[in-house]
């Protein structure tokens, strides 16, 4: 099972999110809150009996403390959980404030609830997720006239590159593998080379600079 935590200012929203994700047989909410401040402290009572969540599906404009410093927090305080923003704000500033401080997905509250679903999983397990268009947001505000070529590059290997390329379409580990036709574990081998050869922290990261990079990817 996924544990997983809801935080949103608004009762409604909550219940709501409970009732279509009780309906998924390995998804579990284990708590909500209604702002980062009181998911801090759930998060606290929840560490104290082993109960921790594996994801955190966080709003982000709420009262007290919003969801961009709540994330800041989880990701200094909690490492293993990972935060997914489901907001009704396609904001570019947001996007990109949330993602620096460590979030690993981005999506808006109309997402399907199949889709919101396959994105708690894809989460859970380190993958980052992003709704229709975010990501184009995300590369749209980050871009400079003249890409900056890591000097890592030039050392991927021609497979690395295929991999590095799909990281940037937001394919995951078992999508790179059918389209490579290499096993997930050859895949996670080449994805961890290449993070370290370009010197980024994550697949998030590494997803924007493949798009940047897309020219040289073929």
């Amino acid at each position: 099972m996924i544990p997983v935590i809801l935080v949103d200012d608004q009762q409604i929203i909550r219940q709501g999110l409970k009732t279509l994700l009780d309906l998924e047989e390995d998804i579990t909410i284990v708590g909500d809150a209604d702002n980062g401040k009181t998911a801090l402290a759930l998060l606290e009572r929840l560490q104290l009996t082993d109960q921790l969540p594996a994801v955190v599906l966080m709003d982000m404009r709420m009262p007290v403390m919003d969801g961009v410093a709540a994330t800041g927090a989880i990701a200094t305080r909690y490492p293993t959980i990972q935060v997914l923003v489901l907001t009704t704000f396609d904001d570019d500033d947001l996007i990109a404030q949330a993602m620096a401080v460590g979030a690993k997905g981005y999506l808006l509250k109309d997402t399907p609830s199949e889709e919101l679903a396959q994105a708690i999983r894809s989460v859970a397990k380190g993958y980052s997720q992003f709704g229709p268009g975010i990501l184009e947001k995300m590369l749209a505000k980050q871009q400079q006239p003249d890409v900056e070529v890591p000097a890592g590059f030039d050392e991927l290997t021609p497979r690395e590159k295929d991999v590095l390329r799909l990281i940037g379409t937001g394919a995951n580990n078992r999508e790179i593998a059918e389209a490579l036709f290499l096993s997930e574990g050859t895949v996670k081998n080449h994805v961890t080379r290449l993070l370290g050869r370009l010197g980024v922290r994550d697949r998030t990261q590494a997803a924007l600079l493949a798009a940047k990079l897309s020219g040289k990817l073929g």
